[in-house]
């Protein structure tokens, strides 16, 4: 803390008397910051339920049926979300509405790490109102909501016992929760097990990029029969993951207000089934030299590595969360109540490398301690740890009287990230926020009427080491961001409303983005930050129809969103040429200094293609559009629906956003008939042909979804539940544009999985 600053945060909060979710139902949402009576579009709400009793899967790939929200996935266990096209630093990841500090954001490999076990909801907020969350959500928020910290008495005992099965994975799960009111106190604890293997895709659904090959007369037919026998693996090696979750709450409640405390713990392990090319180089004999294969570190290329000794590298992650959260209600003059939080967490990321096991092993390794000594250094990998120490402090002063309702906003966070080890790319670095700020909702005869403004005094300091020399330049960025949020609705008859909102949101580059300087394996480049980076400025317009007349109902959003000095990661032209050309020259060629006049490829890093983190304005706009209908049947209601939407980004000079995921048509199919309940999702995704630098087209696929679920009464006190679904039951060959290993790391093929939930 070495100053206080100014700011706030602000709501546009659309105030009508309907929220359109995926499912088109009626809920009234409690903001976690504000306690706004109604948070309208756009944001859509998911029922804890509807999580319980799918696949347990990633937070993005939870999510990513809902209109206007993808992913970038990195093999099962990540599917970091991406809202409107805006993804990274853009989307912030909340639990319980305050941000959850994990290291997400320092690689493209690395997992959301929530728990999405015995949870209540799941908040998406897109646009403007997800100013109210956190500072720079240019995209937007998820905010996972749970009764860890229960804010009302539980009214009776309850546990839950879960068991899962899915067959892509031969993966199983199980999990517990409990809670209780003992002595005035409120008990909760939730406890999750998961363990899933490599996961099964279509047979040759995994691009070997051949025709990189094609003119390696000497190696193209010793490998062919290797790769080859990579494609019809029929999964993809490295995609495991296993978690255990543990959270623990305490809380009391009463008529003055609520205070509690909780605890949370995950731990978790799971394979990067990508990483990079960093072998070419270091282990040029066995990968790089044979054949220039991007792919040598993770398939191996001597036939005995390839049959038994491939290398594993994998995560391991253990977070620790302790969270304070209250409210008073002071019932005074000027201030009516005070809501009040802390937070304290610890997360480390581990990336390691280790050879695996198999039953020749020692014939292989004497073999291999003849043939190549890189092959020791191979095995003898470092691992890389990636730290985030945060500590958070919140306080809201509800202010409201008789004219209108009014927050003030207090809230100051202190972080700090590392990275230490063999593949360590940036120093570490500390981020310092302090915010405050002011809204105000107005209802009047006509319209409504949402107003916030918010300042954050911002401090990231980090240095930058030249590689060639080793001189250490530190660097102090001391800035204030300005967001400014409105939104004007109206209720056009009793079944159609209108909400138009503005919204100015300033971000401050990432620590990333700013002090980034090595290779960075999982995304292949050898990425270089800038500290001289400057604050990028959305501007955004969103106007959004909703409709609902109890048979018939449509929702229409559409936005443009113009971004001053928009920051992505680029690929330099040249050096993409060159890591081309690497792939069709010989051995000497491939060590060629010339190739290596940027200084990093002098490390070993020279198949790496070099990108710059760079500034440039661009244009987003598109839109979501949801038209259904709810027919009443004897024993049920069925819901049609129809859903698509649409995200194009350009820069100002008319080359396109890298990473934007195309157009998608989602047709959805409900059957409710009260104890069954039946879904059928279809989600059609275009081909992307529109892409940026260093990007290749991606072709469209077709994903089905279904789940048969089955609630069973027993005795009025107890109840079973019974969920059997489908994921991708076409079998289809897919892949997101947006993961940066799209051709390596297929999406998972057919899987069925059966859950069974027991509530007493």
């Amino acid at each position: 803390m070495k100053k206080f600053y100014n700011a706030i945060i602000v709501l546009i909060a659309f105030h009508s008397n309907t929220i359109i979710s995926q499912d088109v139902e009626e809920v009234v949402v409690t903001s976690a910051l504000v306690d706004t009576t109604e948070i309208t579009n756009p944001l859509y709400v998911i029922d804890g339920d509807d999580i319980l009793d799918d696949a347990t899967t990633s937070l993005g790939d939870a999510i990513d049926s809902y209109l206007g929200v993808s992913i970038a996935d990195y093999g099962a266990a990540v599917g970091q979300p991406i809202i409107r096209g805006m993804s990274g630093p853009r989307v912030k990841i909340l639990k319980n509405g305050m941000v959850n500090r994990d290291v997400s954001g320092l690689g493209v490999d690395h997992l959301n790490d929530v728990d999405l076990n015995d949870i209540s909801q799941i908040e998406i907020v897109k646009g403007p109102s997800s100013l109210l969350y956190a500072n720079g959500t240019i995209g937007g928020i998820i905010n996972v909501v749970d009764d860890t910290i229960s804010t009302v008495n539980f009214e009776a005992p309850e546990a839950n016992f879960g068991l899962e099965t899915q067959s892509v994975n031969d993966g199983e799960a199980q999990s517990f929760s409990y809670k209780e009111n003992i002595g005035g106190f409120n008990f909760s604890l939730g406890f999750k097990d998961v363990n899933f293997g490599n996961y099964d895709i279509p047979d040759g659904a995994v691009m070997h990029e051949e025709e990189e090959h094609h003119d390696e007369d000497e190696h193209e037919d010793e490998h062919h029969e290797d790769e080859h026998h990579e494609e019809d693996m029929g999964y993809v090696n490295n995609s495991d993951f296993a978690v255990e979750a543990t959270k623990f709450g305490i809380s009391k409640a009463g008529d003055w207000g609520y205070i509690g405390v909780g605890i949370d713990n995950l731990e978790s392990v799971y394979g990067i089934p990508f990483h990079g090319d960093e072998h070419g180089d270091e282990h040029g004999d066995e990968h790089g030299d044979e054949h220039g294969d991007e792919h040598g570190d993770e398939h191996g290329d001597e036939e005995g590595h390839d049959e038994h000794g491939e290398e594993r590298i994998f995560s391991t992650t253990d977070s620790e969360t302790f969270t304070i959260k209250g409210s008073y209600n002071v019932n005074g003059s000027i201030i009516n109540k005070i809501d009040f939080s802390y937070r304290d967490s610890d997360y480390t990321l581990t990336e390691a490398h280790e050879e695996e096991e198999h039953h020749d092993e020692e014939e292989h390794h004497d073999e291999e301690e003849h043939h190549d000594e890189d092959e020791e250094e191979h095995e003898e990998h470092a691992p890389t740890v990636f730290a985030n120490q945060a500590t958070e402090y919140g306080a809201i002063f509800d202010i409201s009287n008789d004219y209108a309702t009014q927050k003030i906003v207090l809230n100051f966070v202190d972080e700090d990230n590392s990275i230490v080890g063999e593949e360590a790319f940036m120093n570490p670095a500390n981020n310092e926020e302090f915010t405050m700020g002011y809204y105000l909702s107005k209802d009047f005869d006509l319209f409504n009427v949402d107003l916030g403004m918010r300042i954050d005094q911002i401090d990231r300091s980090g240095s930058v080491t030249d590689e060639d020399h080793g001189d250490v330049d530190n660097y102090s960025i001391d800035d204030t961001t300005n967001s400014f949020a409105f939104s004007l609705g109206r209720d056009l008859s009793d079944t159609l409303d209108i909400n138009v909102g503005f919204a100015s949101v300033e971000r401050l580059p990432s620590v990333i983005e700013l002090f980034m300087n090595g290779p960075h394996m999982a995304t292949g480049r050898f990425e270089v930050g800038d500290p001289t980076l400057g604050a990028e400025t959305s501007n955004n317009f969103d106007i959004t129809f909703s409709f609902d007349n109890g048979d018939y109902y449509g929702y229409a959003s559409f936005y443009v969103t113009d971004v001053d000095n928009y920051i992505t990661l680029m690929d330099e032209d040249e050096d993409h040429d060159e890591h081309e050309d690497e792939h069709h020259d010989d051995e000497d060629e491939h060590h060629d200094e010339d190739e290596h006049e940027d200084g990093h490829d002098d490390h070993g890093h020279g198949n790496l293609i070099h990108a710059n983190y760079v500034q440039e304005d661009a244009e987003f706009d598109g839109y979501e559009i949801e038209l259904g209908r709810t027919i009443k049947m004897a024993n049920g209601d069925l819901t049609l629906s129809f859903g698509r939407d649409v995200v194009n980004a350009e820069f100002t000079d008319g080359h396109n956003v890298p990473r934007i995921n195309p157009a998608r048509n989602v047709y959805s199919l409900t059957y409710d008939q009260g104890d069954v309940l039946f879904k059928l999702n279809l989600k059609d995704v275009d081909e992307q042909n529109d892409f940026g630098e260093g990007e290749t087209a991606t072709d469209g696929y077709s994903m089905l979804d279904a789940r048969l679920t089955k609630t069973f009464d027993l005795d009025g006190k107890s109840k079973l539940k019974v969920s059997l679904y489908g994921r991708n039951l076409l079998d289809e060959k897919a892949r997101n544009h947006a993961s940066f290993v799209k051709d390596q790391v297929p999406l998972p093929g057919k899987n069925v999985g059966l859950k069974f939930n027991f509530t007493f």
